[in-house]
């Protein structure tokens, strides 16, 4: 029989379909092994695999459980199914699945694999009382980055450069903020955690205007990722990548010590408090 090519870009369902294709094969599984392992039929799981047929969520759980995938189908089909995460995202969140290393700038926010959950549902409740999603788009988006943040879970690192700014912006008020806050010091105290703040003085002199993502992937290539308002960008062109990786190099070394770091996220907790009473 011939085999189908799918392209990955051409709809969220395309790639799902190729994902779990990718991570059968890489399993050595036949449609029919992973049929009998997640009790679906063969049939099934080709059509699935073809795109002729969209996956129910209990099979899209129970792969996920079989191919060890951590989470990444059920990421991939929740991007699917309500249209809630904007264009080009999925296909950086596939990559971020398999990221032996992620390097995070922000400016505007906390990054969403550190939020804390009170400050993600703050942020998502506000888009929808702008009028700009739904309910139903803001809960899949939560649950989408709740899937995300399996990745503090795994032995990869992450090291994330935040603007002081991220800090200063109360989102979710005050009680929720400093949730947020305590959460970030507590994770900079793990191992496979780097946190480091830019601080205002940096002014003209921080190498990077915009939020930026560089993952490492495990053959040691790295891709980039970056947002507008209307998509997600995946960068995969060597050379960009490399320049965008020279100007977080720089960034990291004139930060702030993750001794100091988490100094001015305890100062900022106090002053936040202070003001509240």
């Amino acid at each position: 029989m011939k085999r189908i090519t799918l392209d990955p870009t051409s709809s969220p369902l395309a790639a799902f379909a190729v994902q779990l294709r990718r991570l059968r094969e890489a399993r050595g599984m036949t449609q029919v092994e992973l049929g009998t392992e997640v009790r679906y039929s063969s049939v099934y799981i080709s059509n699935v695999e073809t795109a002729k047929q969209a996956p129910s969520l209990k099979f899209v759980q129970r792969a996920d459980e079989a191919l060890e995938a951590g989470g990444a189908l059920e990421l991939l089909w929740w991007s699917w199914k309500n249209g809630a995460l904007i264009p080009g995202f999925p296909e950086y969140a596939n990559k971020e699945r398999e990221a032996i290393g992620i390097r995070l700038f922000e400016t505007g926010m906390v990054p969403g694999v550190l939020q804390h959950h009170e400050y993600s549902a703050a942020y998502e409740s506000a888009i929808v009382r702008r009028g700009e999603a739904t309910r139903a788009q803001a809960d899949e988006r939560l649950r989408v980055l709740a899937v995300r943040q399996k990745l503090l879970d795994r032995t990869l690192t992450i090291h994330a450069v935040l603007d002081e700014g991220v800090l200063q912006r109360p989102i979710g008020g005050t009680d929720v903020m400093a949730q947020q806050l305590t959460h970030l010091a507590d994770l900079s105290a793990r191992p496979n955690v780097v946190l480091q703040i830019a601080p205002y003085r940096m002014g003209e002199d921080r190498p990077l205007s915009h939020a930026v993502t560089l993952l490492t992937l495990p053959n040691r290539t790295m891709v980039g990722y970056t947002e507008t308002l209307q998509r997600g960008y995946l960068e995969q062109d060597a050379e960009t990548v490399s320049g965008w990786a020279r100007k977080y190099d720089r960034l990291q070394v004139d930060a702030l010590s993750r001794a100091d770091s988490l100094a001015i996220i305890h100062q900022v907790r106090k002053e936040l408090e202070h003001h509240a009473r």
